[in-house]
């Protein structure tokens, strides 16, 4: 459902005030749905919103992400969280929640934003086409495309284009937005236990790797903290003494270098005993049921068997709290449930107990290996109903479909914690050592299902940026 307005002026002195929304149901099942909106600005910018619309059905809405809610009778009130609040002109903001729905599910016909209605028009995505067709080229309001032309966008940026914006954004290789200027990592030098943050070498760009090599040359260096690109401050630390606490130690920081784009970039290279962890349950990362997705850029040729080299969402206890307490990618060797065909490594979900290779215990036929240099993962999760996993050469070629299809019985609905881990499974590594070993360039999590075409476009722009 797209609604959209041109700016109206509400007085001689008042600012100028426009929006368009953009609705679209995401999931649905019986008796429930997900949905993503966006609100696009179109006047004077604004420091804070609430958007406002009635449900013509009945629905409720049963839980929201990247904002909070009230409901009354058929009303429907969001308002911006904490780091969301202000739009520029033209600029965007997004949310997603879950809905319950008796009998039909139809779309609401008006939006409000700060009071000021959006009386664009109405273009369902569902249902009987417009009287008139619509225009050849969008007009300049429109919101930006699912994929962002080449160039312009980094994968952050290409996710928010489609309504399911990076809640967090970790690369130790290159900026994950196009506009990105600050730090990608910390490293600490054994000399005299000092640290440097490592940035990148223009906006948008790659990582300064030279920033690295003149201040550990002749020492050892670690990297003690992988910055959260996405604003949050979902910086992850590692899980050791001088850290966020626990037993392991950081990973070194030149153990591999490799090209991006042709400039020299290090990777978070794990050997076993490192792991990286963030509590980010209060910073916008998926708690319960929400969906989310995620990706990863790892290495199909330094894996191993052990438990369990992850990254995405986990326990703030660091604890295996059961069922559904961890949403997370995980990548080797190991075959959890027995079974399985051939030797690895495999793209796998880490829901807690168990990795699984599709929707149940035994073993997936549509799994393959990835044995490549560069490997791209993706997992996203809509909390109630379905999963998807997909897995690629992370040098060329699109996302290959690994499963798409029910949870697993016992994890519906999710019980997320939002906690975020890295090189490592849930439980590990307050008191005891990481089995896991295995490579990470890139990664990002993000609020809401992203779609295919998203996450297509997201493999477009990897493949583009040229890892050697």
């Amino acid at each position: 459902m797209l609604v959209s307005a041109t700016a109206v002026q509400t007085g001689a002195s008042a600012a100028a005030a426009g929006c368009q929304v953009d609705y679209a149901v995401s999931s649905s099942w019986q008796g429930g749905f997900g949905a993503n909106v966006t609100i696009t600005n179109l006047g004077d910018p604004v420091s804070s919103w609430r958007l406002t619309w009635s449900y013509p059905a009945g629905q409720t809405v049963t839980q929201l992400w990247n904002g909070s809610y009230t409901q009354a009778g058929a009303q429907v009130t969001v308002t911006n969280a904490s780091y969301n609040g202000a739009i520029p002109t033209n600029g965007t903001a997004s949310f997603g929640f879950n809905g319950s729905w008796t009998g039909s599910n139809p779309a609401p016909t008006s939006f409000s934003l700060n009071g000021t209605t959006c009386t664009g028009g109405v273009n369902p995505t569902t249902g009987p086409p417009p009287t008139t067709p619509p225009p050849t080229t969008p007009p300049p309001t429109t919101p930006p495309p699912t994929t962002p032309p080449p160039g312009t966008s980094q994968p952050c940026d290409i996710y928010a284009a489609g309504g399911t914006a990076c809640i967090a954004a970790h690369s130790t290789t290159r900026a994950l937005y196009a506009a990105y200027t600050g730090s990608l990592y910390q490293v600490r030098r054994s000399s005299d236990n000092t640290t440097r943050n490592i940035g990148v070498l223009s906006p948008g760009g790659r990582a300064n790797a030279a920033s690295q090599d003149s201040f550990c040359a002749n020492t050892t260096c670690v990297i003690t903290v992988i910055y959260d690109q996405s604003g949050r401050g979902n910086n992850l630390g590692y899980q050791g003494p001088g850290g966020v606490g626990g037993a392991v130690q950081p990973a070194v920081a030149n153990k591999e270098s490799v090209t991006v784009g042709g400039d020299k970039v290090y990777s978070l290279y794990i050997p076993g005993k490192s792991s990286y962890w963030r509590d980010g349950h209060l910073t916008g990362v998926p708690t319960g049921a929400a969906p989310e997705g995620m990706y990863m850029v790892t290495s199909g040729t330094h894996v191993n068997s052990g438990c369990c080299f992850d990254y995405g969402n986990s326990e703030t206890t660091r604890r295996a709290d059961g069922a559904g307490a961890m949403d997370a990618i995980y990548f080797g060797t190991s075959c959890w449930f027995g079974g399985c065909s051939g030797s690895g490594p495999w793209v796998q979900a880490d829901l807690e107990y168990g990795l699984y290779p599709g929707g149940s215990s035994s073993w997936n036929s549509n799994q393959r290996a990835f044995t490549s240099k560069f490997v791209t993962a993706t997992l996203k999760n809509n909390g109630t109903s379905r999963f998807a996993i997909k897995g690629s050469n992370a040098q060329s070629g699109s996302l290959y479909t690994l499963y798409d299809g029910a949870l697993p019985r016992g994890y519906s609905p999710m019980r997320k914690q939002g906690a975020i881990i890295l090189g490592s499974g849930g439980d590990c590594c307050i008191d005891n050592t990481n089995q896991s070993v295995g490579t990470f360039y890139e990664g990002a999590m993000v609020a809401g299902y992203p779609s295919d075409a998203t996450e297509n476009a997201v493999q477009a722009n990897i493949t583009a940026a040229g890892y050697r």
